[in-house]
This record gives C-alpha cells, sequence and structure tokens, in this order.
C-alpha cells in the first residue's frame, strides 16, 4: 500500500518510516511512504504557503494554490496506482478500526496535513474526497493524526506483525475492547496471574478472555455493545453473559 503524505514537515515521518512494526512493514516493501512538501511548489523566494484569513480573525490559512500543484504532482507520479485524498481535520468523520480496514482496500491513499488556522476552503471543496478527524480535541498539525492513521492501517497488513493473531486480537477488531495480558513472573508484588490462563486448557483461556472483554467493554465503552449487537457480532453466549453482568453489577 502506498502512501503520499502531504507536510510542510516532512521529517516528521521518520517516527513511522524509521522505527517500530511500520518501520519494519516499510523495510519489507509491504507498504511506501512519499512525502511531499508544499513549499516546493511556490514560485516566490519566501516558499509562502499560508496567508491571513478573509474577514479577519487570528492565526494563518494555507492557500489553496500550493496545496493544488502539490496534489497534481501526487497524481502524477502515483500513475495508475491512484487513490482518495484524505484531510486530517477536526471537522471529519471519527476515525476507527473500521475505517482502518477499509482503507486497507486500497491501493493508494494521499493524506493532507493541515497546519495553522486552516486551509482554504476552495481547495477542500475541488481536491479533497474525505475528511477524517481522530476525536473532539485540536491538534497543532495534522501530521500526528496521519501517523496515527498510517500506524492503524500498516498493523493490519498481512504480514506486518510478527504474529497474524496480534492484530486479530486488538481491540475494536472485533467490535469490543482487548482483554486484560500478563507475563512473567507469575506473582508480581503480590499480585497473580489468573488461575485459567495457567492452567494451558486452550477453550477455557478463550471463554475467560471473551467475558473479561465483554465485562470491560461494558463497563467502560457501552455504546459499543450497541454496535456490536447491531453488526450481529454477539453470540447468544455473549449476550447471556452480558445479562448475568448487569444483573449482577447494574451496569
Amino acid at each position: 500500500m502506498r502512501f503520499d503524505v502531504v507536510t510542510i514537515f516532512p521529517e516528521m515521518f521518520s517516527a513511522i518510516s524509521a522505527w517500530g512494526v511500520t518501520g519494519r512493514a516499510f523495510d519489507q516493501g509491504l507498504a511506501s511512504i512519499k512525502t511531499w512538501n508544499p513549499r516546493d511548489f511556490t514560485s516566490d523566494t519566501r516558499r509562502t504557503v499560508d496567508d491571513r484569513a478573509y474577514g479577519g480573525g487570528p492565526g494563518m490559512v494555507m492557500m489553496a494554490k500550493p496545496l493544488e500543484d502539490t496534489l497534481d504532482a501526487v497524481a502524477k507520479d502515483q500513475g495508475t496506482q491512484k487513490g482518495p485524498v484524505i484531510l486530517l481535520s477536526p471537522q471529519g468523520e471519527r476515525f476507527n478500526q473500521k475505517m482502518a480496514s477499509e482503507l486497507l482496500d486500497l491501493e493508494a491513499v494521499t493524506l493532507i496535513c493541515g497546519r495553522y488556522e486552516a486551509i482554504d476552503q476552495r481547495l477542500v471543496e475541488r481536491r479533497v474526497d474525505r475528511e477524517i478527524s481522530l476525536g473532539d480535541f485540536v491538534v497543532s498539525g495534522g501530521e500526528i493524526p496521519a501517523m496515527a492513521v498510517m500506524d492503524a492501517v500498516i498493523r493490519i497488513i498481512p504480514g506486518a506483525l510478527g504474529d497474524a493473531e496480534s492484530a486479530a486480537q486488538d481491540s475494536f477488531m472485533d467490535g469490543l475492547l482487548d482483554c486484560y495480558h500478563y507475563t512473567r513472573p507469575e506473582n508480581y508484588e503480590n499480585l497473580l496471574v489468573p488461575d485459567v490462563l495457567l492452567g494451558g486448557h486452550h477453550a477455557k483461556i478463550a471463554d475467560y478472555r471473551r467475558k473479561q472483554s465483554l465485562e470491560l467493554t461494558l463497563k467502560r465503552r457501552p455504546d459499543l455493545i450497541d454496535r456490536a449487537r447491531e453488526q450481529g457480532l454477539l453470540s447468544s453466549a455473549d449476550e447471556a453473559y452480558l445479562v448475568t453482568l448487569q444483573n449482577k453489577t447494574g451496569f
């Protein structure tokens, strides 16, 4: 999968291209990244990409022309390997695991990282296919959200993780939060690993983890229970256990 990233701070992306799971995925050719700096597509000596907002107000606005020229260059470089143009924006759709899986089906995606107060809306209307937000908060630019989106997609590329089951068991992959995990030693500061995890009985372990996942999700993110139910992701055993939990705890 190919990622083209439009950013005035391309150096930031070494954090995802050179380290960890994503770095290995790039090294193995499972994904590729190319950064594009809009300043390289300006004609003035100051390489200006922003200007004051019409109507006044604080902050600067990224200009449409440098961004559009950048996107033209991206499209030409992609050739037939084209994909949607996505703007990381507080006004966008809330990013989630389902969206990450949808992006995985694409050959390529172009991510625009905004800076300053905003991007000229005319560029958005002309060239952006989709806007994505990480949540109801504001950061200084789109670079960190873009890396978060890329990381979420890359880790579910087949072969990106050492064990394919790792991604399958992540939170949200089956609509629920993940269960708790433990490693050595069995006794840490008088806190013990649950006995069922030490017994080696795979069916009992799977049942324990599923129930813990249901309990954590019901307690912390009940909205995910409703969504999983709507999507048909809960079994009759799951529903019976949820009833037991609700009767016992009042969640």
